[in-house]
């Protein structure tokens, strides 16, 4: 069974989606290219390319890239994503690709491919089939074919095809596990058979091979070094992921009422400026990331401002995080339609746990952010909610295990006590959630000046620091802050 790393493409970046959602992607890579060097060299014997954008849009976007990472290979790579004529389909093969996939044209022109078959030869034509909801979805997984996966295999297998890749979406980027069941009820005669989306793991390949399957597909547990065989993240994925390397700044817009504001103990509140404004400036400032919390979203019983939401994304190029009245999955399918990249989840985690545990399921971890209030009491701190306006009795602490162990990817951590005070950071509460936890921590509360960011990156192992009214202020300019930071041996992205 062969076993073929993936690289996806999005603006000639290597990118995971979660679920085949574009609206929750991460970017892993600045270059492909070394990318693909590495898997060679690693021992993989077939690179397996998706253009995403192409896939998205029904043409061929990042082609020349492509060609380009084929020209340095001496190993066959498949490539998909976008190729829905005979052109797109002429410039790779004629150009040492050694197989096309096609996902969408196999359902929508079914000519073309027989076309393809005739002049190239069922070996390097392969057929993708992606599953949702059972169904087989087309036009980079947005539309329905309202085919069956059988009735999809069927029409496929009397156009000559031989060849099959077969990806539950749902499982996609979720790093669950192959639904190997769906494939086992596929009715694939003497096809050979590819499987991807959701493997995590070692034991996850093994299972597809007892299974009998010709290959499987693996990303994101390669990019996150889950797999032995692939061992980026002691080599190349450190060098090129940001946010492993280097502290992130990230300005936070509390909003009231369409505007941002900021007060003090979560209390006093004052108008800070426009939302939309505010971001697309600390986007061009060098922001790392930009949260966006809706705070009387919960007490007033209404859903976060999708509209705003739209418009703030359409503005920046930075991550966006969005929090403020989430309840159900369908508020963070929506948010993320609108344009955030992850959820901040306040007090729904407190009062119905479990809901941590289905959105982290169904949208992966990297998307869900847990928003952590506490007021310290005694030598230890207590959760609030309702945005600092209800004691819980909860210990943070703990807490904040019990979110990692239900799939938070991160933990925004608030302290009530510094809150707009300019006192700096609670570096006991930081420190004390960091060495509790292994997933990143990102400091909010209390920020004055410049070394209260020092203090906290160097006396603390939180991985971000949030501020609000110190940006908004321009008390602190995001660039001057940042050669500060590196200046004292702060690592840091210009």
């Amino acid at each position: 069974m062969k076993v073929i790393p993936a690289i996806d493409l999005i603006d000639g970046k290597c990118v995971r989606l979660t679920q085949g959602n574009y609206n929750c992607k991460k970017k892993y890579f600045d270059d492909p290219i070394r990318i693909a060097k590495s898997f060679e060299q690693q021992g993989a014997t077939m690179i397996h390319i998706i253009d995403l954008d192409g896939a998205r849009l029904g043409r061929s976007i990042n082609a020349d890239l492509i060609c380009e990472i084929v020209d340095i290979l001496s190993i066959p790579v498949q490539v998909g994503g976008g190729v829905r004529d005979l052109r797109t389909a002429q410039q790779y093969l004629d150009n040492r690709v050694d197989r096309i996939i096609i996902g969408t044209a196999a359902i929508k022109q079914p000519e073309l491919v027989a076309r393809l078959l005739k002049k190239y030869g069922a070996e390097r034509i392969v057929v993708s089939l992606d599953i949702k909801e059972d169904e087989v979805v087309i036009e980079g997984w947005m539309d329905s074919s309202e085919l069956s996966l059988n009735q999809a295999v069927k029409r496929i297998y009397m156009l000559g095809v031989r060849e099959l890749i077969i990806t539950d979406v749902s499982k996609d980027g979720m790093l669950a596990g192959p639904n190997i069941e769906l494939v086992r009820r596929a009715e694939i005669g003497n096809m050979k058979v590819m499987i991807a989306g959701g493997v995590a793991n070692d034991v996850d390949i093994q299972r597809c091979e007892q299974a009998g399957l010709d290959g499987v597909i693996i990303g994101k547990a390669i990019y996150e070094g889950r797999i032995s065989q692939f061992q980026l993240e002691a080599d190349s994925f450190r060098k090129d992921a940001v946010s492993n390397l280097t502290k992130r700044i990230i300005p936070c817009m509390d909003i009231a009422d369409g505007r941002v504001v900021k007060g003090i103990n979560f209390k006093q509140l004052q108008d800070a400026g426009d939302p939309v404004e505010l971001a697309k400036l600390y986007s061009n400032k060098g922001a790392d990331e930009l949260v966006f919390l809706d705070i009387t979203a919960t007490i007033e019983n209404r859903l976060t401002l999708y509209e705003l939401v739209e418009k703030v994304a359409a503005q920046i190029n930075i991550p966006f995080t969005v929090g403020g009245g989430i309840r159900i999955l369908e508020d963070i399918g929506r948010l993320l339609k609108f344009g955030a990249d992850k959820v901040s989840i306040g007090s729904t985690a407190v009062t119905n746990s479990d809901f941590v545990k289905q959105a982290a399921e169904r949208f992966g971890t990297q998307c869900i952010v847990i928003s952590i209030d506490s007021k310290q009491v005694g030598d230890s701190w207590e959760i609030y909610i309702k945005g600092g306006r209800e004691a819980t009795g909860i210990d943070a602490i703990k807490f904040a295990r019990k979110m990692e162990r239900l799939g938070a990817g991160e933990l925004l951590v608030n302290s009530l006590d510094r809150d707009g005070t300019k006192q700096g950071y609670d570096l006991a509460l930081m420190q004390t959630i960091s060495t509790a936890v292994n997933i990143p921590i990102i400091a909010s509360s209390g920020v004055g000046k410049s070394g209260d960011f020092l203090d906290v990156f160097s006396r603390t192992d939180v991985d971000a620091a949030l501020a609000a009214s110190v940006f908004h202020s321009r008390g602190i300019d995001i660039q001057r802050l940042k050669k500060y930071l590196l200046a004292n041996n702060i690592k840091v992205r210009i």
